[in-house]
């Protein structure tokens, strides 16, 4: 028989987790984050990809209480973007397609930045099209994602749904996921995100748990 403890999370049976990353809001913040903590500049985690996901889906074991010998994980979910326009993001591309996207139990999407209309001065209106600052005058040229957040939720309630996972940890703190969460949730799943407080608080309260990402630092960064 399967028995449900005082949070309502089955014992007896594997707890399936899938994860689900949005890459750039979770490198970009754990950048700022270990920054922050090391009194530096800036920061650029190496992230251990390879591994990511299953570390993710073992701490929440924890908030789930459950144990850790019934996780079944069910993969890593992993939404990005990259600019064509640059050879870094030509690189970047090639090494989620080459890469990333190959290793076990890691799916990836990956979509082309679109170019962003220039922004305007709030009193001439005038397109500022260069750097204003003495000595730059470089072209200003800003790109932004389209979709990625939209393929996230897509992915969470279609497996959701279709009952390939009992609960989801959802690396982001973008609140606009609330929704989502908030009906996957009313169909028994549980989502836990993997956050980085106090930032995201507001998905974070919706969840039904969530804990801090810099607590794993040393397993989840590379050398």
């Amino acid at each position: 028989n399967i028995e449900s403890d005082s949070v309502g999370v089955n014992r007896g049976a594997d707890m399936r987790i899938a994860v689900f990353i949005d890459y750039w809001n979770f490198q970009l913040t754990l950048n700022q984050k270990v920054a922050a903590m090391r009194g530096v500049s800036e920061a650029r985690v190496k992230i251990n990809w390879k591994d990511l996901g299953q570390i993710l889906a073992k701490e929440s074991c924890r908030i789930l209480a459950v144990d850790g010998a019934a996780l079944s994980y069910q993969g890593c979910y992993v939404y990005t973007s990259f600019n064509p326009s640059t050879e870094e993001g030509r690189k970047f591309k090639t090494w989620v397609n080459n890469w990333l996207d190959r290793q076990p139990g890691m799916n990836v999407q990956i979509r082309e930045r679109r170019r962003k209309g220039a922004q305007r001065c709030p009193v001439c209106h005038k397109e500022i099209t260069h750097c204003p600052h003495d000595g730059c005058g470089q072209p200003i040229v800003a790109t932004e994602e389209k979709g990625v957040d939209t393929y996230l939720v897509t992915d969470l309630l279609r497996l959701g749904l279709s009952n390939s996972y009992d609960a989801a940890v959802l690396g982001s703190l973008d609140a606009d996921m609330v929704p989502a969460v908030e009906y996957i949730q009313s169909t028994g799943k549980k989502v836990v995100q993997a956050g980085f407080p106090p930032q995201g608080t507001t998905l974070a309260t919706e969840c039904w748990g969530s804990f801090d990402v810099l607590g794993l630092l040393q397993q989840i960064e590379r050398p």
